[in-house]
């Protein structure tokens, strides 16, 4: 029988399989090779928590009534739990929670953990109609079975995740940026090579009252779970920014939107105010790195702004405090992300300043390139990039 269970999973036509054949192959072989009346596959969903009926031969009922059975309670939740093959005698409901089960008549069951580099990615497990004790050698060879359903969910979950994070930002950022009179803007975006698309973005709405908002901010984390808060973060700025002017008010309304309902995120973000009326911004930071300020005739330099906690935390009591620039003709400001800055063997003061010499009040566009030569240059970045600059050009020669 090992030898059929080796074959069964090494076979090399299994590489052509997208996941939903593979599963479909691999479980009826498993059904014939272990003479069993069921085998199913149960993933964990995006949370850990619990596991969702993916795929079955035998039982397929479990999978089109969407299964879900919490991690740690009932026959396959106590394999997600210890990580280790459970076998039952008994199937009913003070053994498992799915009633298919017992419903189908099944007197024994068997279920191994599907483990991938130490991160659990579901539970297989088989089920027969008739008295029969599984031997210490076929608990081994289902758990063979186990850990290549284990890879091909691993690698197609990393892929999908992948391309729905990238296609999450790309939905996200801004397609065009607003051409207010008196004003131009440009921004750059740049996924990390390392860690893919993350949860740095940037953002840019009309206000009412001539007004503009520019946010910049990065999520702690990487890849589709953080771009989703991400998603989630820019979406409560954005209607916080049409309820308050302030914002700093803004970002403190984001700190229990974060800490009440995204539990343990993290993320810094710079959000500015821009009155095109009174060429005057507003500006607060949430742990994030201030903005670099250049107005003609004067050497740039970082916005003297204070420095709040990074958002997640519960500022009801304390509150956030923010600063007031004043944005004469010519001058420019640029905001970003540490992944401009921050590279493995560099010092981080020494790119802020070589940042400050780079960032002059010339047009966005030009300023962007500049910026993104000088400290990215032919290197690719390890972290994302997110860059935005605006220059007031009101009664400017433009150049």
């Amino acid at each position: 029988m090992r030898q059929r269970v080796l074959e069964a999973i090494t076979d090399g036509t299994l590489r052509e399989l997208d996941l939903e054949k593979l599963f479909e192959v691999l479980l009826w072989r498993v059904r014939d090779l272990f003479s069993v009346a069921t085998v199913t596959v149960l993933l964990t969903d995006p949370s850990g928590e619990q596991l969702v009926a993916k795929a079955a031969s035998g039982l397929e009922e479990e999978v089109f009534q969407g299964v879900r059975v919490p991690v740690g309670t009932g026959f396959a939740g106590r394999v997600a739990r210890h990580r280790a093959p459970v076998r039952i005698e008994h199937v009913d409901e003070s053994t498992v929670v799915n009633p298919l089960l017992w419903e189908r008549n099944l007197r024994v069951l068997l279920g191994v953990p599907m483990v991938v580099q130490g991160d659990l990615t579901g539970v297989l497990h088989v089920g027969s109609t008739e008295a029969r004790e599984f031997t210490d050698e076929e608990i081994d060879l289902l758990q063979l079975v186990a850990d290549r359903l284990a890879m091909a969910a691993h690698v197609h979950r990393s892929r999908s995740e992948r391309a729905a994070a990238a296609m999450l930002q790309d939905s996200l950022l801004p397609g065009r940026l607003p051409t207010p009179d008196g004003w131009e803007l440009a921004a750059r975006y740049v996924p990390g090579t390392n860690s893919g698309v993350g949860g740095d973005w940037y953002d840019v709405f009309q206000l009412p009252g001539h007004r503009i908002g520019l946010v910049i901010g990065d999520v702690v984390g990487s890849g589709l779970p953080a771009a989703i808060v991400m998603g989630r973060l820019r979406s409560a700025l954005r209607a916080y920014a049409l309820e308050f002017d302030d914002p700093a008010e803004v970002l403190g309304k984001l700190d229990r939107k974060a800490s009440h309902f995204e539990d343990h995120t993290m993320a810094t973000i710079a959000y500015a105010v821009v009155d095109t009326t009174t060429n005057c911004t507003d500006l607060a930071l949430a742990g994030h790195l201030p903005p670099v300020l250049a107005v003609p005739g004067r050497e740039a330099e970082f916005v003297a702004a204070p420095v709040g906690p990074p958002v997640g935390y519960d500022l009801a009591v304390t509150g956030r405090t923010g600063v007031r620039l004043d944005m004469p003709p010519g001058a420019l400001i640029a905001l970003y992300t540490d992944g401009l800055v921050e590279r493995r063997g560099l010092d981080l003061d020494g790119q802020l300043e070589l940042l400050r010499q780079t960032v002059t009040p010339v047009r966005p566009e030009s300023a962007c390139a500049s910026i993104m030569a000088a400290l990215v240059g032919d290197q690719p970045a390890t972290d994302d990039i997110a860059l935005l600059t605006v220059r007031h050009t009101s009664d400017l020669v433009q150049r």
